[in-house]
């Protein structure tokens, strides 16, 4: 009698996991390796909150196959050499995709280092979630089937600002290049220097310097006002574009500044009033998103704590396109198969409140609507508990933002 009993209930058991779709599956755990601890680690956390907010969402709506999605956290303590290490770490703990945004440099170790484990490694391959490392050749010569990037590059960056400055009559002719001495700055600097004829303007002068070493960019003011700069042109980031935004406001300097990252909290407090008129190319505003952005930022202050601002609205929505993938991806001998994972992603298309965001296979760059936004008094939402925030001018759709796929990257997909 109690073998019958015994076998009813594995019976039962049985019949509960497959009403659930198979929850016996292994879990699907997600990495994120980033700068969460230091003098550099404000980026990195921003990075964690948008994740740990994504991973939130996707297990309200079912996780995977019925369990919640994991996510481990690992602090690469700011660089290359700790994100190396911190990869090792990951893959020992079995992660199927890792998640990282600040900084190409770490970006580049990354999607390397994954590219080299998934050769050695065939049947437990890794994906490359990219959340903000912009350096083109991550989408040009190293690029490779499992590495996506969700957010923009200097190209489109830079386009899509040029475009909507001279239209608001606000680039001048005279612009000014800083920008930080790595990939993604070394790129920001040709892309201004291409887009001169979009924006019909000279470029006066660059400067390339160290990355998050310059402790007073006063000497760097005084280069750009003795230029005569219109318009400051700068990819910089972290505390490059704090301090570079504290040492004009100490200055006084006029000129005018189209950015990628001014929405970094801090930027406006340190550039004060000066800042009014400074332009922004980021990938979400909410006032742009109408009563679908409101809706995202209330959910999302309700759960972080604070409304999403910086490189936090690109991550969340990065991660609902891999959660839109995942869902198209069934479990085979209850795990999940990541080349599986990887094709879905290529086809991977979200609504964003500012428009449609897709990913395009031939080298993996997230096509995404951009946001060109001007700081004023009369924005809607306020930033830095100041009386200023970001006014969007203009809405480019992901067609319209979009620069050709690089000719470098020579896509091979497994067989």
């Amino acid at each position: 009698m109690k073998r019958i009993r015994s076998l009813r209930l594995a019976t039962f058991a049985a019949a509960a996991v497959l009403a659930c779709g198979g929850a016996l599956a292994d879990p699907v755990k997600i990495g994120l390796i980033e700068t969460l601890s230091g003098p550099q680690a404000a980026s990195g956390l921003m990075y964690r909150a948008a994740a740990r907010y994504a991973i939130e969402r996707m297990n309200a709506e079912g996780g995977w196959n019925g369990q919640p999605v994991q996510l481990l956290e690992y602090d690469n303590q700011g660089g290359p050499a700790g994100a190396a290490d911190k990869m090792k770490a990951a893959i020992a703990d079995g992660v199927h995709l890792v998640v990282q945004g600040a900084s190409s440099a770490v970006g580049g170790q990354i999607t390397e280092d994954v590219r080299k484990h998934n050769l050695r490694n065939p049947g437990k391959e890794i994906i490359y979630v990219n959340v903000g490392a912009e350096a083109l050749e991550l989408t040009g010569e190293k690029c490779h089937f499992h590495h996506f990037r969700f957010s923009g590059n200097a190209e489109v960056r830079t386009k899509v600002l040029v475009l909507a400055m001279k239209q608001a009559n606000a680039l001048g002719a005279r612009v000014y290049a800083i920008n930080q001495n790595y990939s993604w700055g070394q790129d920001m600097e040709k892309a201004i220097a291409e887009s001169a004829q979009l924006g019909g303007y000279q470029v006066v002068e660059k400067t390339l310097h160290d990355v998050n070493k310059i402790q007073d960019f006063a000497p760097y003011v005084a280069k750009i006002g003795a230029a005569r700069a219109d318009t400051v042109i700068t990819g910089n980031w972290s505390n490059d574009l704090l301090l570079l935004m504290k040492a004009t406001k100490a200055a006084g300097l006029k000129a005018r500044f189209g950015t990628v990252f001014l929405d970094q909290p801090g930027n406006i407090a340190n550039g004060g009033e000066l800042t009014l008129g400074h332009f922004i190319a980021h990938t979400f505003n909410a006032e742009a998103g109408g009563a679908e952005g409101e809706r995202f930022v209330a959910d999302y202050k309700a759960k972080a704590g604070h409304a999403p601002v910086f490189i936090e609205p690109q991550t969340v929505l990065g991660l609902a396109m891999v959660a839109d993938a995942l869902k198209r991806v069934k479990p085979e001998g209850g795990k999940l198969n990541v080349n599986a994972l990887a094709r879905a992603i290529e086809t991977a298309k979200v609504q964003t409140p500012v428009g449609e965001m897709s990913m395009r296979a031939a080298d993996h760059q997230a096509l995404l609507p951009m946001v060109v936004s001007t700081v004023t008094k009369d924005a809607r939402y306020k930033v830095d508990d100041t009386d200023m925030g970001f006014k969007p001018v203009k809405v480019f759709t992901a067609a319209e933002a979009s620069t050709p796929a690089q000719a470098s990257c020579k896509m091979q997909r497994p067989s």
